[in-house]
């Protein structure tokens, strides 16, 4: 469905624009402990599996509170032993360092493999490490790293994994609902994700999907009450969807909705088709312009697009205040040593948005001379 009456359009990777009808979904009040609303729940959970695999009967979701890295660190905290678990994280942005925090606040035993931001990560150093470590239990690496829009080898990735035995773990927040997988044929143990990504709802919660087996020999390892994967499981599955602590039923609502127009659109592999179409328009109009991207075209994902300052006169607030007074708003840079700033291509957003959006940075670039100088 289109957006409609919207003060202006978020090219953000999350919160992203949402429809109007997943907007309006959240006009109701609802009860935790109410049997339609933990009902739903359910069925929320059982589309999560569909979406994410062929092999339903392998594999199950669990819901929590809370943004994207609450979960990333209900995952991390929970799945790894206390004792003798090892974690080798593959890294090339914020999100993979990220992690690698978590993991260090939590006090577990971890490796890292370090690439620069604009490779994807190097999957002959995470064999090396591999071949050299047998203590390594768990690896773990992000999916779409939207520090620069860069997709990394997830499946090569995890392969690589389970030949020498390891527990694999995706972050696939920015990525989940608009690039087709399977968590069987990936290999993929863990894949996390978001409510406000490509399913298109709101910020409140994310949620894991699980290959049961290895969920349920979580059991007792959590480093945190609130953030306990397991016995947020466990509840789920004992109380046909109660959550344990009070859940954010607005944004629950939303999400039902949001997957039903995921379904309406004609699934990920049609709406992977349009965010496709989207980045494509982006990159050529912005090229033209005189915004080059950062990343290369075969590493480039579409979700969201990094491009370079043009040069060191540009003025990034100048140029973002003025799109925002065209009704479009866009993210800053995260790179650490290259000045980019980064448009998404997700959400309730169309081709003639990003024609439009074109055109608004012509404008600005025109208008704003001194301080965006092509």
């Amino acid at each position: 469905m289109k957006n409609v009456n919207n003060a202006y359009l978020l090219l953000t990777p999350g919160p992203l624009t949402t429809s109007e009808n997943v907007r309006s979904a959240m006009l109701k009040d609802w009860c935790t402990w109410d049997d339609e609303y933990n009902q739903l729940v359910q069925k929320i959970r059982r589309k999560l599996v569909d979406l994410a695999t062929h092999y339903r009967h392998e594999y199950t979701s669990v819901l929590m509170q809370g943004s994207g890295t609450f979960v990333v660190e209900s995952v991390i905290g929970t799945v790894m032993p206390k004792e003798s678990g090892k974690l080798l994280i593959a890294a090339n942005g914020a999100y993979g360092k990220r992690m690698i925090q978590i993991a260090n606040v939590l006090n577990i035993d971890t490796v890292v493999s370090i690439t620069n931001e604009q490779e994807p990560v190097n999957i002959l150093e995470i064999e090396q490490i591999l071949k050299s470590d047998d203590t390594i239990t768990h690896v773990a690496v992000v999916h779409c790293e939207t520090t620069t829009g860069i997709l990394n080898p997830i499946e090569a990735i995890c392969r690589l994994a389970k030949k020498y035995n390891k527990i694999t773990i995706v972050d696939a927040m920015s990525s989940f609902g608009g690039i087709d997988l399977d968590v069987h044929d990936y290999q993929i143990d863990y894949l996390i994700s978001s409510a406000n990504k490509c399913i298109q709802g709101v910020p409140g919660f994310g949620f894991v999907i699980a290959k049961t087996d290895e969920l349920e020999k979580c059991k007792g390892n959590a480093r945190s009450l609130s953030l306990n994967l397991y016995d947020q499981y466990e509840t789920m599955e004992n109380n046909h969807g109660k959550w344990r602590f009070t859940s954010p039923t607005h944004v629950v609502h939303a999400f039902y909705q949001a997957l039903m127009e995921l379904e309406e659109e004609g699934g990920i592999p049609a709406r992977h088709k349009r965010y496709k179409n989207n980045q494509k328009i982006l990159a050529k109009g912005m090229e033209e312009i005189g915004f080059r991207p950062l990343v290369k075209e075969e590493y480039q994902s579409p979700i969201i697009t990094s491009f370079c300052f043009p040069n060191s006169t540009f003025n990034f607030r100048s140029f973002y205040l003025s799109l925002k007074q065209n009704g479009f708003v866009i993210y800053p840079g995260k790179v650490s040593e290259i000045d980019t700033f980064r448009i998404g291509n997700i959400g309730e957003v169309y081709e003639n948005d990003i024609i439009n959006l074109i055109n608004a940075v012509n404008e600005s670039c025109l208008k704003l001379e001194g301080a965006v100088k092509i």
